[in-house]
């Protein structure tokens, strides 16, 4: 017959305390996350600040993701910042600069990074278009939206290259990092 291994009684109580310290640890880190909001209402919203290009952070918690772009990246973990980055999110932080902006959505809400899919408008002026015509942003078709909105984001683009702006140009920026 087989002996069960039963732990000295001090030893016991060691592992109850550290997996106790371990839950107890793991829901202060919780609570002190922000809380991002599972909906997000189309309409007028206060804005925290400006991530990087295409990205704000809302009062409240809520990550928008601008559709159909994409800028230079800045903030990636693990990823040099690119060329025309920082102009892209210093354009965008000019854009929003009255700290409210107006949103409007697609069929695709939220990106798989759970951040909200969405047009950006400040007035009439969408934040979206303005990046690609300024030269700052790429068209992105992966995201799932109107067939309209991505031939005027097209038209745009076309605009910024025949212009050579932003990105279509030969130059880099000096405070850009390299490609």
């Amino acid at each position: 017959m087989r002996r069960r291994f039963h732990p000295p009684r001090r030893g016991r109580l060691v592992l109850l305390a550290a997996v106790l310290l371990l839950a107890l640890a793991r829901g202060w880190r919780l609570s002190q996350q922000p809380v991002v909001p599972e909906t997000l209402s189309e309409g007028t919203h206060r804005l925290e600040r400006v991530v990087d290009g295409d990205t704000l952070l809302l009062t409240g918690g809520a990550r928008v993701r601008l559709i159909g772009v994409d800028c230079p990246e800045t903030v990636r973990p693990d990823h040099p910042v690119e060329a025309w980055g920082p102009e892209a999110a210093a354009f965008t932080r000019r854009f929003v600069a009255g700290g409210q902006v107006r949103l409007q959505f697609d069929r695709e809400r939220v990106d798989r990074y759970d951040r909200f899919l969405a047009y950006v408008f400040v007035g009439e002026r969408m934040l979206n278009e303005e990046l690609v015509r300024a030269g700052l942003a790429r068209v992105e078709h992966r995201f799932h939206y109107s067939q309209t909105l991505q031939r005027r984001f097209d038209r745009a683009e076309q605009e910024a290259r025949d212009a050579q702006l932003g990105i279509w140009s030969d130059h880099i920026p000096s405070s850009s990092g390299s490609l």
